[in-house]
């Protein structure tokens, strides 16, 4: 089975439409079970896709709602804005992304200082840790940049409680070799494996879960299938949500960047567009594989708003902005927010609006209000 990510919008709508063809008829049911990468998967696969808006959130719920009505999409649906809790999380508590890149630090400098645990971080990453399955996940995701999301919260969990290597050790992992590697979804995911985003619940992997949804693939022996969460002298603290800007009127030029890559449905108001930039700024350590998927993702979106706008895109350097304002999108917390020039006008989706402000503790209050939050 293909599991090339070709990253461009058209490749995006096209793995949509497959995909409600597809695995999209049985996907709560069958959602779970990782098959191995030469099976077709049973979830959408769209999250490289989603992760730069090359698809929007938006377009994939009511496609979904379309496709199969009635509920049908219910739990399809609620995966979808798990990315939208996550993302409306981490603007809420920035400190989780801080704490984050000081924990990989740290992480880094005792590998280099402790060999017992450069060791056993080694063979984690290699995939040479003999644990059945643990090791395939490693293999797999350096080989393609991708794997099911049950092998995702699998692997973090031996990670932390088998191999007891640091969490944020493995978020880094993820983070420089998935092609959806998301700040949000990545690094609250871990957190929320080892116990630290829902406090004192945590996530155990267990050999009879992973031999039942592998088919009986993997049979892994040996793991801690009884930890005790993880936990933290105080939990990172809420802010308010930052207020978004609204583009200005008249002549504008526009700054895209890898988080949101269809500015042609940018709520751009009045604004007449002149010229569009391109801004990348991959995770820290960013495979090549990753690095190559961002610059045709921005490839194309820079053609793309070209046409659309009738006018001239590329990569911004120099003084590429002249005197005009400079409109984006809103760059959640994460490489992009970092790179942006301060003076950027920075507008924000509807669909973020909306669901940020309810993404400020659990998933539950996002969950309840999803009837009223989808589009029209």
């Amino acid at each position: 089975m293909d599991r090339t990510f070709p990253m461009t919008r058209d490749a995006g709508l096209d793995r949509l439409t497959a995909f409600l063809a597809g695995a999209g008829t049985n996907y709560a049911a069958a959602r779970n079970t990782d098959r191995g990468p030469h099976v077709g998967p049973t979830t959408s696969a769209l999250s490289p896709y989603l992760r730069r808006r090359l698809i929007t959130e938006a377009e994939v719920v009511s496609a979904a709602d379309n496709a199969f009505g009635d509920g049908g999409a219910e739990k399809f649906v609620s995966e979808v804005f798990w990315r939208t809790y996550f993302k409306g999380h981490l603007e809420t508590h920035p400190a989780v992304w801080t704490d984050y890149l000081a924990r990989a630090a740290a992480g880094r400098e005792r590998i280099a200082a402790e060999p017992g645990l450069r060791r056993t971080y080694e063979t984690a990453v290699e995939g040479q840790t003999g644990i059945d399955g643990f090791d395939d996940w490693a293999r797999e995701l350096v080989g393609t940049g991708w794997l099911h999301n049950h092998a995702r919260m699998w692997f973090a969990s031996i990670w932390i409680f088998t191999l007891r290597l640091p969490w944020a050790l493995g978020a880094d992992f993820f983070m420089r070799h998935l092609l959806d590697g998301d700040p949000a979804s990545n690094t609250l995911s871990w957190r929320w494996v080892a116990g630290l985003h829902t406090r004192g619940k945590h996530y155990v992997a267990r050999a009879e879960n992973i031999r039942r949804y592998t088919d009986g693939r993997f049979d892994p022996a040996g793991l801690n299938e009884y930890p005790d969460p993880l936990d933290e002298a105080m939990p990172p603290r809420e802010v308010g949500l930052p207020s978004a800007d609204t583009a200005s009127q008249g002549d504008v030029v526009l700054l895209l960047h890898l988080d949101d890559l269809h500015p042609e449905s940018w709520p751009l108001s009045g604004a007449r567009v002149v010229r569009v930039g391109g801004l990348l700024a991959h995770a820290s350590g960013a495979s090549d594989r990753v690095r190559a998927a961002d610059a045709a993702a921005m490839a194309d979106a820079l053609e793309r708003a070209g046409t659309h706008f009738g006018c001239e895109a590329g990569m911004a350097t120099g003084d590429w902005s002249g005197d005009r304002p400079t409109v984006t999108a809103w760059a959640p917390v994460g490489p992009s927010a970092d790179a942006l020039p301060a003076d950027c006008l920075r507008i924000r989706r509807a669909w973020d609006e909306v669901t940020w402000p309810l993404s400020t503790r659990g998933f539950t209050r996002v969950r309840k209000a999803i009837p009223h939050l989808l589009p029209d």
